[in-house]
């Protein structure tokens, strides 16, 4: 009897209720999560507030859901980058081997060599701060470890029988690459895109939280766990909320990659 594969179940339910409630703040707010009303500066957690008040009186889940919002969509920008370039250079280096992959590989090695966020301060401080920046800035700095788990998944799957008649059919270098061997890869793709999910809300909400990331009166999580931390024990909901968020994005997308991880190997 094939064992539930509860990672998969757990994290999948977290990160679709995350997205869900993600959606809902796209196209509803109980109130603009941006007006500031000194009246309901620090109000308690009630009926109409339902996380109460922040030290400007606005809305904390109002805030809660514009600013999950912001984080994803910083954390989707960058996987998309990443991984989309990532896989254009692992899938060539990989199926073509050679002067190619020798120069390629090396280029990546050495930015592989540095910590993708100490990597993505370098670009920020070029580019300057702001969430397009820190979406271009962290995209770039993820390129190198798709780029890694393509070329080997390439270099594993070139030499197989379905490839191999596929060249005797006739079929291009590029319809072989991304119709026949990039599909196959797919099971370890999904899964380093959902790790890089986690990095990427994570590295999203430590930018906010330096202010390199989103900017005021913009919500982001990290942002609201920085404009809270003067009043972590006066008002500690206003830690605890945003905190919560990036908790179960987190554990949503971990538990999801290990989860697709424990599918592809059976474990």
């Amino acid at each position: 009897m094939k064992q539930k594969n509860y990672n998969f179940i757990i994290g999948g339910s977290i990160t679709c209720f995350m997205v869900l409630l993600i959606l809902v703040g796209f196209f509803y707010t109980p109130y603009d999560p941006e007006k500031m009303d000194s009246s309901l500066k620090f109000a308690d957690v009630s009926l109409k507030h339902i996380m109460g008040c922040d030290n400007f009186g606005r809305d904390m889940f109002s805030r809660i859901l514009k600013g999950c919002g912001t984080t994803l969509f910083v954390a989707t920008g960058t996987v998309l980058i990443g991984a989309l370039m990532g896989i254009l250079i692992g899938a060539f280096t990989g199926y073509y081997g050679g002067l190619l992959d020798e120069v390629l590989m090396r280029v990546i090695d050495a930015l592989f060599a540095f910590p993708s966020i100490l990597l993505a301060l370098v670009f920020i401080a070029v580019l300057g701060s702001g969430k397009n920046n820190v979406i271009l800035a962290l995209g770039i700095a993820f390129i190198p470890s798709f780029a890694r788990i393509v070329r080997s998944e390439f270099i594993r799957c070139k030499n197989m029988d379905y490839v191999m008649l596929a060249k005797i059919s006739g079929a291009s270098d590029l319809r072989i690459m991304f119709v026949h061997i990039l599909p196959n890869t797919m099971t370890v793709l999904l899964s380093s895109i959902m790790i890089g999910f986690n990095n990427a809300v994570l590295a999203e909400a430590g930018m906010s939280y330096l202010g390199i990331g989103a900017q005021p009166p913009e919500p982001s999580l990290g942002l609201m766990l920085s404009e809270s931390q003067t009043y972590l024990f006066s008002e500690p909901g206003m830690v605890l909320f945003p905190g919560l968020m990036i908790i179960l994005l987190v554990l949503g997308f971990a538990l999801l990659a290990e989860g697709l991880k424990t599918r592809n190997t059976g474990k």
